[in-house]
């Protein structure tokens, strides 16, 4: 058996306490007005929409309508479109190719007491209105809409668009453009206005509109008669897709119709939150007090280990530096912590009672405490390992379709289709950082402190490991041999 250095507990107990208060109060520098976060901290947390407030609505084609992956994401597109232009930008949205469904989140518009959550999931299940409009923005005077550019083509005229990979003209360069294909009604009248612009001096532009807002100016360079036009500008791959969507989306042949919606005060989320935090602190303090007092000393290390465990989980949760991502915490998703320092608890309780055992049945202190987490180890581990293999299936049964434990269960799920839901989803995430720190705090850390502190001398007495003292023992162990003489 290796022996533990004393420094060791005194470096780990210094680790893992700056570790902590580091991840709670994060690192930021202040110069002038400007703050610069150089570790996230509790105070950084990205709180779910059950917590801040916001909007859960699915959205599906009619029931009589089996769209195509291509149009699913043409309507997700459009949503996004929508939802930036009301300023909303931390959305979440998902889709389900299998049910035809586009799941969105997005938070309750803060500071906007007329937000109207019903207008705002009407507005983004609404049939988009593409226009391709002759002209640009620029060429608008004061006063002037949109509106006021002449209109060439609606939504109702496109057929398709594609993103493509092609060759420029009079270029041996490849770029990716977008692909239009236009329907009869629209072939003569674009004709028309492409002849038309592409003679002028300097040529004319061709704006597209998505409601009311320009996705895309065009220059119009000849006259396109096929009905078949390219739109390029530079773009991405990503880009020339999200563009193609875009119009897509403006030609859809169904109206979005909503399957559920849900809506949650911010002053409910918020509450319960706090409820949950004042809730955990009590608990972690009763738990505290109980581990020293049953345990004494493996007692005092393991509250230790449950303060670097709970640090642990938030570090996973802020993404701790910026560039890391970070992860939404909703009330569920608190209840996982709670849940996972319960079975960093029972772990720690487990191995003080072997310990306790060994003691009291004659070993020394240092065999007492490499015996006990030795037979301790493996009924932590069983209760671990299944508490991670539950973990991970909630998150594949309810992460989004794109997530690593929804693609390792695809073969399992793959009948049921997506079923998305977040605030699942951060349960079983933080459940299972919680569990697998366990690993890490509940018994490595805990066991190099205890074997630690066992070698000084103060604290070789065995009742500061629960068990009994020499004294006591030996006179149980007279008693017996007394009683048994007696027979």
């Amino acid at each position: 058996m290796k022996r533990v250095a004393k420094p060791v507990f005194f470096i780990v107990l210094v680790v893992i306490l700056a570790f902590t208060g580091i991840v709670f109060f994060g690192v930021h520098t202040q110069y002038g007005d400007f703050t610069t976060t150089v570790i996230r901290g509790v105070g950084d947390i990205r709180w779910g929409i059950d917590i801040r407030g916001g909007v859960d609505v699915t959205f599906t084609s009619p029931s009589d309508y089996d769209a195509t992956d291509a149009e699913v994401d043409a309507a997700k597109s459009i949503v996004e479109t929508r939802l930036v232009a009301n300023n909303i930008t931390d959305y979440e949205v998902y889709v389900d190719y299998g049910n035809d469904k586009i799941i969105v989140r997005f938070p309750w518009q803060a500071e906007d007491e007329s937000f109207d959550p019903e207008e705002a999931v009407k507005e983004l299940g609404a049939t988009a209105l593409l226009t391709f409009r002759e002209g640009s923005e620029k060429s608008l005077e004061d006063g002037q809409t949109y509106e006021d550019l002449p209109l060439i083509l609606t939504g109702s005229d496109v057929e398709s668009a594609t993103a493509v990979y092609r060759q420029k003209d009079n270029s041996k360069e490849y770029e990716y453009m977008v692909s239009l294909k236009l329907k009869d009604s629209g072939k003569d009248k674009f004709a028309e206005v492409t002849e038309r612009l592409s003679s002028t001096s300097p040529k004319g532009y061709i704006s597209t509109y998505m409601d009311d807002n320009c996705i895309s100016v065009a220059t119009a360079n000849e006259k396109i008669s096929g009905g078949e036009a390219t739109i390029s500008g530079s773009f991405t791959a990503d880009e020339a897709k999200e563009l193609a969507d875009q119009i897509n989306g403006g030609a859809l042949p169904f109206k979005l119709e909503t399957s559920s919606f849900n809506t949650i005060s911010p002053t409910l989320g918020t509450g319960a939150r706090d409820a949950m935090a004042l809730a955990g602190v009590i608990a972690f303090a009763i738990i505290a007090v109980f581990m020293i007092v049953l345990y004494r000393l493996p007692g005092f290390v393991a509250v230790i280990g449950l303060i670097g465990q709970v640090a642990g989980t938030f570090f996973a949760i802020t993404g701790f530096f910026p560039f890391s991502s970070s992860f939404t915490l909703t009330i569920p998703g608190i209840a996982g912590i709670i849940l996972a320092v319960g079975m960093g608890v029972d772990a720690n309780v487990i191995t003080g009672e072997r310990i306790k055992e060994e003691i009291n049945s004659g070993k020394t202190i240092d065999t007492a405490i490499a015996t006990g987490y030795k037979r301790a180890f493996s009924a932590v581990f069983d209760g671990n390992i299944t508490m991670i293999i539950v973990a991970i299936i909630l998150m594949g049964a309810f992460g989004t379709p794109d997530s690593l434990a929804s693609t390792i269960l695809k073969p399992v799920f793959f009948m049921f289709g997506a079923s998305t839901e977040g605030t699942i989803y951060s349960f079983g995430y933080t459940l299972m950082v919680g569990v697998i720190l366990n690993f890490l705090f509940g018994i490595l850390s805990t066991r190099l402190m205890t074997m630690s502190l066992s070698r000084f001398k103060i604290f070789r007495n065995p009742v500061l490991y629960g068990g009994k003292s020499a004294k006591k023992r030996a006179a149980e162990n007279a008693a017996v041999t007394e009683g048994g003489a007696s027979k």
